[in-house]
């Protein structure tokens, strides 16, 4: 039996005729690496037509879905058409069988006609998310969030696939990981939301940011530091109110809210690739204390940090 971090994972990733090629190629951005197994397939004939203006030749159909570990939609029809019975009925044997399901963008559509998100929360690209919400009254429909993890995940539109399937992965193959895939794709700021949903994103980097940024810098050096907004502001020759204007503007979100970010994602990889006590480890992260820490971890991951360690030990990968 293999761990989460060294299992090799089986994913279709569910293409169709008129798909948007940008849609299709975001989980192959993000799974890319020897861990994943990666296949696109089809309930219609190839090669598909493209809105890129090109076709592309998929070599496998639907029965690559009854031997997935994953199955994603990346997106589906603008005009939100039925999906075929054949797809529903794959989509609900895998659901059955414990698969993991992704609808990214409007891919939640055929999720939600198969029934696998009723009485679940779930989003979708925001220009239709009151089409989704009227045509399926059981799902909870959350406008205001990049994704939803709630067993099956869903995603708003466009980049914010990336965001959930870096969420994803993060999951499966542990912090750094998902981290270092961020980092290569540059990824843009996410909006807070209720469920387990930061990204670590790269301190933005400009000419007219540069003291902004070494205090960003300075501060991802010293997490175990207590930090406030007049001190930074200060630091980087700026009065209260325009700091925190700029660092809303810069990474999207509050400084409080970063700052807890930055300190749960270093948790995770201190419990990636050390052996630190747990109470060590949310010494070196700035939680102070191992109760903070196993709070935080639990409000933010859904997890504690000794079972995130005994998935995601150092070394595992």
């Amino acid at each position: 039996m293999h761990s989460p971090a060294t299992q090799r994972y089986r994913i279709a990733v569910i293409a169709f005729d008129g798909i948007t090629p940008f849609h299709l190629s975001v989980p192959g951005m993000v799974f890319r690496d020897a861990a994943f197994d990666l296949k696109i397939c089809s309930p219609d004939p190839s090669p598909l037509r493209t809105t890129g203006g090109f076709d592309i030749s998929v070599r496998h159909g639907l029965a690559a879905v009854s031997r997935a570990d994953i199955i994603i939609l990346p997106t589906w029809h603008d005009d939100c058409r039925d999906a075929p019975p054949a797809l529903l009925q794959a989509l609900r044997r895998a659901h059955q069988r414990g698969t993991r399901i992704v609808g990214l963008c409007l891919g939640a559509f055929p999720l939600a006609q198969a029934g696998l998100l009723d009485g679940r929360r779930a989003t979708t690209h925001w220009g239709f998310a009151d089409t989704l919400a009227e045509r399926y009254p059981a799902i909870a429909v959350d406008r205001e969030v990049l994704y939803v993890d709630d067993e099956v995940l869903t995603s708003a539109g466009v980049a914010a696939g990336l965001d959930c399937c870096l969420h994803l992965l993060r999951q499966l193959r542990g912090a750094e990981a998902a981290n270092h895939v961020a980092r290569q794709l540059v990824v843009a700021p996410h909006r807070q939301g209720g469920q387990a949903q930061f990204i670590e994103r790269p301190v933005p980097v400009s000419g007219s940011d540069g003291r902004f940024t070494q205090v960003l810098e300075w501060v991802n050096q010293r997490l175990a530091d207590h930090h406030n907004i007049d001190a930074l502001a200060a630091r980087a020759a700026m009065s209260r109110r325009n700091f925190t204007r700029h660092f809303r503007d810069a990474t999207g979100t509050s400084f409080k809210q970063w700052l807890l970010n930055q300190r749960v994602a270093h948790a995770q990889r201190l419990l990636e690739r050390s052996e630190m006590s747990i109470e060590l480890v949310a010494q070196e992260a700035g939680f102070g204390s191992a109760l903070s820490l196993r709070q935080h971890f639990r409000a933010t991951l859904r997890t504690s940090p000794s079972d995130y360690r005994r998935q995601f030990r150092a070394g595992a990968g």
